[in-house]
């Protein structure tokens, strides 16, 4: 392991956390978009919620787990964002019949973007960019504390 693995792993950290603090602030700006996309159909669609999906950097739990116990020493190699897919979620049906993209019924559809799930999202989001941030900190100050043993 580098002198700088512990930083890198907080890196990739701070960055896939961003990435997901602006996935969700998306979400939230278009929550009562009904425009968004076209069908297959030539028909608009209303926005449909985007979420992070996150992975290792490496490989899986297990097999890093196993291979650092039997050499005794750890490193971490971070996350990494593999994809943002869209929730399958149902939109939801509004009554509205004075929308101009009501139905023939009154309802209009939805974005399936719920603003408290949203928010609890970012602040999760946020805590962890500040754990991440945290320690980015921690191991820098070792670092020159290791430094400062030198003179």
């Amino acid at each position: 392991m580098s002198i700088f693995g512990a930083m890198n792993t907080s890196a990739s950290g701070l960055t896939a956390q961003r990435l997901r603090m602006d996935t969700i602030s998306s979400n939230i700006a278009n929550a009562n978009t009904t425009r968004a996309t076209i069908n297959e159909d030539g028909e608009y669609e209303p926005y449909r919620r985007k979420m992070t999906v996150f992975q290792p950097k490496d490989e899986g739990f297990s097999s890093i787990l196993q291979r650092e116990t039997a050499r005794g020493e750890s490193s971490g190699s971070g996350v990494r964002v593999t994809s943002i897919e869209e929730d399958d979620e149902p939109f939801k049906q509004v009554y509205n019949p004075n929308h101009p993209d009501a139905d023939e019924n009154g309802y209009v559809e939805m974005p399936n973007v719920d603003p408290l799930k949203e928010r609890v999202d970012m602040m999760s989001a946020t805590r962890s960019y500040e754990a991440n941030v945290t320690a980015m900190n921690a191991s820098k100050s070792m670092l020159m504390k290791a430094l400062e043993i030198g003179r």
